[in-house]
């Protein structure tokens, strides 16, 4: 049986994917790809036209939305949260939300400090959209207050790979210290996972050998 194919870039948004297959125990052929492929990487283009990752080539079909491909890797899996739990919508929400509320203004912040060249680069931006994701995470604050371990089902799920991502994302831009108290305590537990060190180990692994 052919193994599906992620493509990556360390530390981009497709880490949810190799984080998601790490928890799951699924066996992908990983390419890492260096950042951003549109520059880098232009056979790229022939995989995925839109030049972003991830990448998830599978039985014909090419998916490249995070959040999604996560939903694959945790079908079946506890990592998931079915329809006929209580926790189900609200298990949804935080999929959508980590991309559409939660990681946007990152992407911002991550164009205006590492990829536009320097005489483009804009300090107000970056401070904005800080902001503007500090406000957007006080609903992770917000979900924590009760105590809870993780975001939904009583258990870690993909809602808090792709959320954790994001938190995780923002202590890589210097924007952690808009964080609450219990957001940051669940971030550790999230990246203290077995999971989330062997995906990081895996993508410096491969970066190597490239």
């Amino acid at each position: 049986m052919t193994r599906p194919i992620l493509y990556h870039c360390p530390d981009a948004r497709s880490l949810r994917c190799l984080w998601a297959v790490e928890e799951a125990g699924i066996d992908v052929d990983l390419r890492v790809l260096r950042f951003p492929p549109r520059a880098f990487e232009p056979e790229y283009r022939a995989v995925n036209p839109l030049m972003t990752v991830p990448g998830w080539a599978e039985g014909g079909r090419l998916m490249t939305e995070s959040a999604a491909i996560c939903e694959r890797i945790a079908e079946g899996t506890p990592l998931e949260v079915r329809r006929d739990e209580a926790d189900y919508w609200d298990y949804r929400n935080w999929l959508h939300r980590s991309d559409a509320t939660l990681t946007f203004p990152l992407a911002i912040m991550i164009r205006y400090t590492r990829v536009e060249p320097e005489e483009r680069r804009l300090a107000q931006a970056v401070a904005d959209y800080k902001a503007f994701f500090g406000g957007r995470a006080k609903s992770i604050e917000a979900a924590l207050a009760d105590g809870r371990e993780w975001l939904v089902a009583g258990r870690f799920t993909i809602a808090d790979i792709v959320i954790g991502y994001a938190a995780f994302l923002a202590t890589t831009l210097g924007a952690d210290d808009v964080l609450g108290e219990a957001t940051t305590a669940w971030l550790a537990r999230c990246t203290a996972r077995d999971g989330f060190k062997r995906a990081r180990q895996r993508q410096a692994a491969d970066s190597r050998v490239q």
